[in-house]
């Protein structure tokens, strides 16, 4: 009987060791070692508790906006796992999913204990070892002494590397957080916290730009649209030590269309004022007049040319100084990691040791947030689990 190490029981060790027990036909002993005291902490709270654990794909265009690093193997996994197989496996074991219009996709139940309680079920005939954070794997294939004809690591992101890799000739990508919100030291823009808005931001002095729910907060500013541009410029970020600076689109439109809607507005509405005919909440709006510095008595026909400009210029490139992040580590993934030229193509085996494979986070592939790091934990756990089934 093959014996099969699985260090970290978060979702992608725990899917890949419940694929090898339910396929393996009892030609495999799985053990499955995990430093927390139980598994699958992270995906219990993951979504606010209600696990988004996938993505339909029908918001992007390509994958390399849903993966800033990794789209290729990301391309080919999907190949073998997708997001489809992904919602079949679950379903046909007792979850039912919903799709959200946002394309996430969701249990029904809107709990997450459902999905770890599927894979608590899957994984309930391997040996599991908590507390126990593996010191050393070998290059024999032994984990901290122990025998084994495969080993899988799917511990994660490590913000220090690997230490249990020290002995094996591996390449290393450094990991910096990713997925988080950007802290903003501007008290009239804090003040309107809670206000939720569709925009675009960019940051300034670099190619990356995203759009999508922006939420203001008492720290600076969050929401989907934050995470994703946090996400494709998180190298860009850290070598910047958090400091730069943002511009907001807060109608998330070309500048044309925003003159074209405020012209509108003034031709349609000349006599009331700006304050009472606006096309953002008044709590938003009342901060752009003052940052374009204009009152908010002046009456749409008497705005002119200049106080037009102005105010597109505000609401299409309005400016922010970034000073740091806030440090929620259950906000964000990390991007860095094994390198993926360490690996077979195509695969998540080891190029110089057939016997080891990585799956999940620990891997330099990550994504944006709506699910879509999940899918790589399946994928990469459901590949990792087949290449060790073909080989028995």
């Amino acid at each position: 009987m093959s014996r099969v190490a699985v260090i970290g029981a978060g979702a992608a060790g725990c899917f890949c060791a419940a694929n090898l027990l339910e396929n393996a036909a009892g030609k495999l002993a799985v053990s499955i070692f995990e430093a927390h005291p139980s598994p699958m902490e992270k995906l219990r709270i993951t979504g606010g508790g209600r696990c988004n654990l996938t993505n339909d794909f029908g918001g992007i265009r390509s994958l390399k906006e849903a993966y800033p690093r990794g789209e290729r193997l990301m391309g080919r996994l999907l190949k073998q796992f997708s997001n489809e197989d992904c919602c079949r496996w679950f379903e046909s074991r007792g979850v039912p999913l919903v799709t959200q219009e946002d394309h996430c996709v969701f249990p029904a139940s809107q709990d997450a204990a459902d999905i770890v309680g599927v894979l608590e079920k899957g994984i309930r005939r391997a040996t599991l070892h908590t507390g126990h954070a593996v010191k050393q794997i070998g290059a024999d294939g032994s984990v901290d002494g122990q025998p084994f004809d495969h080993v899988v690591v799917t511990s994660g992101g490590a913000p220090k590397g690997l230490p249990m890799t020290a002995g094996l000739d591996l390449e290393w990508v450094l990991t910096v957080p990713s997925l988080f919100s950007l802290s903003v030291r501007d008290k009239a823009l804090c003040e309107r916290m809670g206000l939720v808005v569709q925009a675009s931001v960019s940051l300034c002095g670099s190619p990356h730009k995203a759009s999508g729910p922006l939420l203001i907060t008492d720290w600076g500013l969050s929401g989907p649209a934050i995470l994703r541009l946090s996400s494709y410029a998180a190298r860009e970020l850290a070598a910047s030590s958090y400091k730069g600076e943002i511009a907001v689109n807060w109608m998330d439109a070309p500048e044309a269309d925003i003159r074209a809607r405020l012209e509108e507005i003034a031709v349609s509405q000349p006599r009331r004022q700006l304050s009472q005919a606006r096309p953002l909440p008044e709590r938003l709006w009342t901060l752009i007049m003052e940052r374009a510095g204009l009152r908010s008595d002046i009456r749409w026909g008497e705005l002119g040319s200049k106080g037009l400009r102005r105010l597109v210029s505000q609401l299409s490139n309005d400016r922010y100084a970034i000073d740091g992040r806030p440090r929620f580590r259950d906000e964000f993934v990390t991007a860095g990691g094994i390198a993926l030229t360490n690996l077979v193509p195509n695969t998540v085996q080891s190029r110089k040791y057939p016997w080891l494979l990585f799956a999940g986070e620990v891997l330099d592939i990550d994504a944006i947030t709506g699910g879509f790091n999940l899918q790589a934990a399946w994928s990469t756990g459901w590949a990792a689990a087949q290449s060790i089934l073909k080989s028995l």
